[in-house]
């Protein structure tokens, strides 16, 4: 008899045990469907979602940004990489030199303090691709704000930074650009602003076919216009966009665009130069420009154009 009320005690037990999961596996399901239900996007939401589904999607969705120093530098207009050496990089910061990386960042080191005489205001740099060796940096940002640092010219480095030597254009105050021949280190071109709180006629573009030894202006507009881009098309190196912008900066106004400003091209390697103009280009005042040729279609050529219409 107690046997078997032991019995009857247990199967109920088992029962009431079976029930219970029972029970809590159907709230933990209906649970999950009254979650999953609340976080079903809305059309709305659907909607927001679609549009920038495409970005989500892209290529760069992964992509995250990091600091990788130095943390004390300025700010910086000037940066480059080495072609071949992927853990080398260069960058010029507005009011604090030179600095170069060799290991991908982790690490920079400053190496144009020993150089007293020249302007600490980098603008522009550039690596020869091919001889990484071959340095130029041009002085003077052509960020004109209000509060910038002068530069006094073009220097260059034949051993990867370790020296610098004063290569000239001593008055052309801020350097918008400065590119170098893939082909060969001793051809560069300088975009030259000039004097951003006066006029002054070392400005426009200047070309050096021997390091750096002498300079040639190949293309100048007036006294009060100076160059600020310039790139070659990828696939031909005698083939080459500038672009000139008219600019005066006091320390409380600025003035930006005139008839000086516009977009220019060489098919020479720079001798000669055309502007050009019309094709769907601003027809009104214009101000800076920044220029760009695709690597993929040399055909495409990529202007952003500051423009008082369109």
């Amino acid at each position: 008899m107690r046997a078997t009320a032991l019995a009857l005690l247990f199967a109920c037990s088992l029962s009431l045990s079976a029930n219970a999961q029972q029970t809590r596996t159907q709230q933990a399901s209906e649970a999950e469907q009254a979650k999953a239900a609340s976080e079903k996007p809305t059309p709305e939401t659907a909607k927001a979602e679609a549009k920038q589904e495409p970005e989500n999607l892209g290529p760069w969705k992964g992509l995250q940004y990091r600091l990788v120093g130095p943390f004390r530098g300025g700010r910086v207009v000037a940066a480059s990489g080495v072609v071949g050496q992927d853990d080398v990089y260069y960058f010029g910061g507005v009011a604090g030199g030179v600095w170069k990386t060799t290991d991908g960042g982790l690490n920079w080191k400053p190496i144009f303090d020993k150089m007293k005489d020249a302007s600490p205001s980098i603008g522009a740099l550039a690596v020869s691709e091919s001889d990484p060796n071959v340095i130029y940096v041009g002085t003077g940002e052509a960020c004109i704000r209000g509060n910038i640092v002068g530069g006094n010219g073009v220097y260059k480095s034949i051993d990867a930074g370790t020296t610098w030597k004063f290569v000239g254009l001593a008055d052309t105050h801020a350097i918008g650009h400065l590119i170098v021949n893939p082909k060969n280190p001793d051809i560069a071109f300088v975009a030259a602003l000039g004097h951003p709180f006066g006029e002054n006629a070392e400005r426009g573009i200047f070309r050096t076919r021997d390091g750096g030894k002498t300079w040639e202006k190949v293309l100048y507009k007036d006294a009060k216009t100076g160059g600020i881009d310039i790139t070659f098309d990828p696939s031909n190196a005698n083939i080459l966009y500038a672009a000139l912008w008219q600019a005066k900066r006091t320390p409380w106004s600025m003035d930006s665009g005139g008839p000086g400003s516009g977009l220019y091209k060489s098919i020479d390697g720079g001798t000669t130069w055309k502007e050009i103009k019309g094709h769907g280009l601003p027809e009104a005042t214009i101000g800076r420009i920044g220029v760009t040729v695709s690597g993929g279609n040399p055909n495409r050529v990529y202007a952003v154009v500051e423009a008082e219409k369109g």
